[in-house]
């Protein structure tokens, strides 16, 4: 795949830095399922999950996937 050219990544950067992305809520994903609500952490979890994302060099998605399968497995 060719690099992008300075030219090229500026105007995309221009692009995303100006426009507000629009969210298309009738294509189905995780996010867009009726009844999701978006959840808040508290500061003791929120600092774990980024120290462990930090250390591990993951993200904090992939530190909350590990972290459920293996409650998962453990209650089986």
């Amino acid at each position: 795949m060719a690099r992008m050219t300075e030219e090229e990544a500026d105007a995309l950067d221009e692009l995303w830095t100006k426009t507000t992305p629009e969210i298309d809520t009738s294509k189905p994903g995780f996010l867009t399922r009726s009844g999701f609500t978006m959840v808040s952490l508290d500061p003791v979890t929120a600092t774990y999950l980024q120290a462990k994302a930090s250390v591990t060099h993951h993200s904090l998605s992939e530190v909350i996937g590990e972290i459920v399968r293996e409650k998962i497995s453990t209650s089986a």
